[in-house]
């Protein structure tokens, strides 16, 4: 199999005249994104990721999967004990923001006017709560200045076996990072108006009829989609360094947004390819 896959269709934003329109891609790599250099992606107005949180084998310490059938009746599972994935013990931040600082596009020289946001790039790094300060220190480093944490809200908890304990977590998190001027900021909704955007969303579940369930941290389709739409334009470039279920490149393909994502797994590039990815997708 070929360590990448490419999807093209058609930009077709209302109002764009037929020749101006323009191809979409959908690229997988199966590959570190410290070896960008080998692709020629262009660059990004949106860089996107849910590093791994280093937490190894704990992953699954509150979760019932850590018991057979989630009860601690009928012993461990073959989880008990296990990393989900092989990258969840040493991930490289530093090398993080080294790519995203030469893959995201270079911050406009002008603003959009007083009152206005401009049209320079952002990253949005899902994370652990812990990690939260961490990333916003070592992005200062990298240039990316200011920040925005971001809260995700859900309606259960996947610390189940401490409900009797503590309180559990129900939320998800992300920090918004920026460099000087603020983002492209899209605010405009269904009804044509614009609306304030909060720093926390309602977590949305995906569909299992209509998306496949592929990652462990596999993060929504509806979710994923809210935050493009609110960075990005139509025809604009999307970067996944750690694409997982390829879950952000489906999102941003329907979308109308050129998507470019790396996953080191062989096994979830695979399953991306035959699940996630776009069916126009061919290996």
């Amino acid at each position: 199999m070929d360590n990448f896959q490419q999807v093209s269709m058609m930009d077709t934003v209302p109002g764009v005249p037929e020749p101006r329109k323009r191809k979409i891609k959908c690229e997988l790599y199966n590959d570190n994104f410290q070896n960008f250099k080998r692709y020629g992606i262009p660059k990004a107005q949106l860089v996107i990721a849910d590093i791994p949180y280093n937490i190894g084998t704990n992953f699954y310490g509150s979760n019932p999967m850590w018991y057979k059938g989630g009860d601690n009746a009928n012993g461990e599972s073959r989880l008990a004990g296990k990393a989900a994935f092989n990258s969840d013990f040493n991930f490289n931040i530093v090398e993080y923001f080294h790519f995203c600082n030469r893959l995201l596009k270079k911050e406009p020289e002008k603003s959009n006017g007083r009152g206005k946001s401009s049209d320079a790039p952002c990253m949005i790094v899902f994370c652990s709560f812990q990690q939260i300060s961490m990333l916003i220190e070592t992005a200062k480093q990298y240039g990316f200045k200011h920040n925005i944490p971001l809260t995700f809200i859900k309606r259960n908890s996947a610390q189940a076996l401490k409900a009797n304990m503590r309180i559990v977590g129900a939320t998800e998190h992300a920090v918004l990072l920026y460099r000087d001027k603020l983002p492209k900021f899209r605010n405009v909704g269904a009804d044509g108006k614009n609306h304030m955007v909060f720093d926390w969303f309602e977590w949305q579940r995906d569909s299992k009829k209509e998306y496949a369930k592929i990652h462990p941290t596999q993060k929504p389709i509806a979710v994923l989609k809210k935050l493009i739409e609110i960075f990005t334009d139509p025809g604009d470039v999307v970067i996944d360094p750690c694409a997982g279920s390829g879950s952000t490149l489906r999102a941003a393909y329907e979308l109308g947004r050129s998507c470019y994502g790396f996953e080191i797994s062989r096994d979830f590039c695979r399953q991306a390819w035959a699940e996630m990815l776009p069916p126009e997708a061919e290996t």
